[in-house]
């Protein structure tokens, strides 16, 4: 049952980009398409799980063991940035088109606030052990590309219909994410 709270609370109450506002850039500057929204939703939960997996060893195995808490946010930046390359090598390798449609939001998942923001939550905020935070991560993971894929979509579906000149662009966008977010603020009764 713990299980499921965090997956649900995680997903659609506690959202991460919708009620926490981390990882708005790639929010607003990828969901153009729903092609690249995918991508990079694939592109966050691959990161995301992985980092917050390696970040709780270190804090838990290393840096509480040795009392070195302050270097912790520069340990899990420099993890998040060397997975980071890793996706990109690979995205490289494995999906040229889609590595060009990600463009420069690619490199920008290393800064990505909701990463980090997981990362710490998990390993510290939440005193969840490896296999909750691993659930936490998916879920959040899970809850960025629901976002994301359901914010694109919209997006694509705002170029389909006939919108008054000077809402169009990023004010009707920025309007939809307002009731999207207000539409996922329905959920927060739940756990």
């Amino acid at each position: 049952m713990e299980y499921i709270i965090i997956i649900i609370s995680a997903i659609f109450v506690n959202n991460i980009v919708l009620a926490k506002f981390l990882g708005i850039c790639p929010f607003v500057g990828v969901s153009a398409k729903t092609d690249t929204a995918i991508g990079m939703s694939g592109a966050v939960m691959f990161v995301m799980t992985i980092a917050t997996i390696i970040t709780w060893l270190i804090k838990t195995y290393i840096l509480k063991v040795y009392e070195l808490q302050f270097l912790e946010i520069i340990s899990f930046i420099l993890v998040i940035s060397s997975l980071v390359q890793l996706v990109e090598i690979i995205l490289k390798k494995v999906s040229p088109p889609l590595f060009q449609a990600l463009g420069i939001y690619l490199p920008l998942i290393t800064t990505n606030c909701a990463i980090l923001g997981v990362a710490i939550e998990a390993s510290g905020a939440n005193e969840f052990g490896l296999l909750q935070s691993t659930v936490f991560a998916i879920a959040n993971a899970i809850g960025f590309g629901l976002v994301m894929i359901l914010f694109a979509s919209l997006r694509e579906h705002l170029d389909l219909v006939n919108v008054p000149k000077g809402m169009r662009g990023v004010p009707a966008s920025f309007i939809v994410a307002g009731i999207l977010a207000l539409a996922f603020m329905g959920f927060s009764g739940l756990v």
